[in-house]
């Protein structure tokens, strides 16, 4: 079964426990909810490094899914919470800038304790030499990149599916991948092998 397949099969499961969860069934809801806080927190961890308060917006925005469940169409779950959450994100911060309302996203947190892309690789006892050198270089990514590399490459989404919840158009997104690797490159000597310890770490 190839990643395609997976996540195609994965969403089935999530779309069954939404529908679920809409006809009221709050444990359902839970187990949803407990299936994506992990990609919900570590895509959070892209705008910003405090991580009481990705709990908090996490719950904040879970408690108003559940709530507004009854109205909420949603083809794609995972798409549909991260894209949420971003949302959600952004307003905070907008909120708490006021000054500055129209804020960049590029200038939304300084990330010191990144932990989005490498997760999987952090939770290896044995680091290889080339896996360290990757999760160095993510780190060393812009926000947007890394945002990007997340979605595409441990989210299995496409550039379409990334434009939509990024807010930006396709050629962006193929525009702030190309960008990535190249400067992944620079660590890694090809992309074949940058490509495979990407998925090695899934």
């Amino acid at each position: 079964m190839n990643k395609r397949q997976r996540i195609a099969e994965e969403n089935v499961l999530l779309l069954n426990l939404w529908h679920q969860s809409q006809a009221g069934d709050s444990l359902a809801f839970c187990q949803l909810a407990d299936k994506q806080y992990r990609t919900l927190f570590n895509y959070a961890t892209n705008f910003t490094s405090d991580r009481e308060f990705i709990k908090d917006a996490i719950q904040e925005l879970l408690i108003h899914i559940w709530e507004k469940r009854q109205a909420i169409h949603i083809q794609y779950v995972s798409i549909y919470f991260l894209k949420a959450l971003r949302n959600q994100l952004l307003q905070e911060f907008r909120r708490n800038n006021p000054a500055n309302s129209l804020l960049d996203i590029d200038e939304v947190g300084q990330i010191s304790d990144y932990q989005t892309v490498e997760t999987e690789i952090e939770q290896s006892e044995i680091y290889s030499e080339n896996q360290i050198k990757v999760r160095s270089a993510i780190n060393e990514l812009p926000r947007r990149q890394k945002e990007a590399v997340f979605l595409k490459y441990f989210e299995g989404m496409d550039n379409e599916q990334i434009a939509d919840l990024m807010q930006v158009n396709r050629q962006s997104v193929a525009n702030l991948l190309f960008k990535a690797i190249s400067s992944l490159k620079t660590h890694i000597k090809t992309v074949t092998s940058l490509m495979l310890l990407i998925v090695a770490s899934n």
